[in-house]
Formats: C-alpha cells, sequence, structure tokens
C-alpha cells in the first residue's frame, strides 16, 4: 500500500488496485477452516506487485534523468564530458 501510496499519490485510496488489494487480503484471511496455502499464496502475490510497483517507479526515476533531450549543440556536449572548444583567433569561436 506504501507503493500505491507513492504511485497514485494522496487519493491512492480511490484507486481500483487499492480496493483490490484490500478485497483480496479480505477474502484470504485465515480461519481455522482455510488451508495456509491460499495466505501464502497471497503473501507471494502481494510481494510481487510490490516487486512491479517499485521498479516501475524507479525505471519512471532513471527515465526521468537519463532521457535524452534532444540533439545538443558541440559546446553543450563537450561541456557535459569536461572540455572545451577551442577559440578561434579573431574571437570567431
Amino acid at each position: 500500500l506504501r507503493e500505491l501510496r507513492h504511485a497514485a499519490g494522496s487519493h491512492y485510496r480511490d484507486s481500483p488496485a487499492y480496493r483490490h488489494v484490500l478485497a483480496a487480503f479480505r477474502a484470504h484471511r485465515v480461519t481455522s477452516e482455510k488451508l495456509c496455502r491460499a495466505q501464502q499464496e497471497l503473501h507471494f502475490q502481494a510481494a510481487t506487485y510490490l516487486c512491479l510497483l517499485r521498479s516501475v517507479r524507479q525505471h519512471e526515476a532513471l527515465h526521468r534523468e537519463y532521457h535524452g533531450k534532444g540533439e545538443r549543440s558541440p559546446e553543450e556536449v563537450a561541456g557535459l564530458v569536461g572540455f572545451r572548444l577551442p577559440q578561434q583567433p579573431g574571437g570567431k569561436g
């Protein structure tokens, strides 16, 4: 649910994913009549969904940081790698 809060913001409780997770956990409550396998399966599904949400959030952060912003000028590219372009005599460059 914490990852859903990150993904959907403050209105995460209105999302269908939140309602689905709550309904699944309520449906798989442990009683004396149920086998524990259902609860273990639900925890596995929850862990898998958590991994998915966390991975999507990290992917978006990496994409924002490293995604190309179009073509850059030679001066800008030289500055990115720590170089300066040579100056031409007469102030032309």
